[in-house]
């Protein structure tokens, strides 16, 4: 499988790392908050000599708050991007290397003004929280970028209770094929569009380690699976044994290496991560599983 992202695809016979970015000083993780896009870029340099394989950059947390201004969004992270976007990754250090290439980037914004100035600061995809809107689409459409369509039940950064379902990976199933047909309508090709689950997003941590379980299921859609679990809030809760207690994000990392390892187990393609024990765990499970 492969995912197209504008003139570059990307494969995923195994699973791919994308390092988190985060040019904010108010994330839900205090160890990936670069605060400046000089220091962001710094950030990114250092994850793509750990080995990472693409940086995905949001200069807005996910977490409930007051809306940010386009403006606000885009004078931290298009800096950010443009510094990242001329990176290079695999670069040839003799006769029999493999060629060098510019590293992918996303854009983790869920603003279709921001999207559209992102990738023209050089973002070859938009990581996009928000469910997708016909907007995004046809934005998405037009430049033909990579798009990460994740599942929601509203708009970002809104607390709202937990819903219901009788089969939430079913649930899902039937979400993203609407919303994938409803993108195509608006000219987004299947081959731009990777899936992701939400996780923590409008869900239970019993949806959530359900959702986990089964992931595999979820490849029946036949679109690369992109699982954001890093130091989600649904590990501390496991991990304290109580959602009210759950423990906070700086003590989530082994918990992230197991939910990491599983997920890779079950078929996921790209894995959305903070840490280097993280991307340690992908690429041993990944070639166990699938090399």
């Amino acid at each position: 499988m492969e995912w197209r992202l504008g003139d570059m695809g990307l494969d995923l016979t195994l699973p791919l790392a994308a390092g988190i970015v985060n040019v904010t000083v108010d994330s839900m993780f205090e160890g990936a908050r670069s605060g400046t896009p000089e220091q962001a870029i710094a950030d990114g340099i250092g994850l793509v000599e750990a080995g990472f394989d693409m940086l995905d950059v949001g200069a807005v947390a996910a977490r409930s708050g007051p809306p940010v201004s386009a403006e606000d969004e885009c004078a931290t992270l298009l800096p950010a991007i443009a510094g990242m976007a001329a990176l290079e990754i695999g670069v040839d250090d003799g006769e029999d290397g493999e060629a060098g290439g510019r590293v992918p980037v996303s854009a983790d914004t869920f603003s279709v003004e921001v999207a559209r100035r992102a990738l023209e600061a050089g973002a070859a995809a938009v990581n996009d929280i928000s469910g997708g809107s016909e907007e995004m689409f046809e934005l998405v459409g037009e430049r033909g970028c990579g798009y990460v369509l994740m599942h929601i039940d509203g708009p970002p950064r809104v607390n709202r209770p937990w819903r219901d379902y009788d089969d939430v990976v079913e649930h899902l199933l039937a979400w993203f094929a609407a919303r994938v047909e409803l993108a195509g309508e608006h000219g987004v090709a299947p081959e731009q569009i990777a899936i992701d689950p939400g996780l923590d997003f409008d869900l239970s941590l019993e949806q959530d380690v359900e959702i986990l379980r089964r992931l595999g299921e979820l490849r029946a859609l036949e679109l690369p699976l992109y699982v954001s679990l890093s130091r989600k809030d649904f590990i501390g809760a496991v991990l304290a044994g109580s959602w009210e207690e759950r423990w906070p994000a700086e003590q989530r990392e082994w918990g992230t290496v197991a939910a990491v390892t599983l997920a890779v187990r079950a078929g996921a393609d790209v894995l959305r991560i903070h840490d280097r024990s993280s991307l340690q765990a992908m690429r041993v499970a990944g070639l166990i599983a699938h090399g």
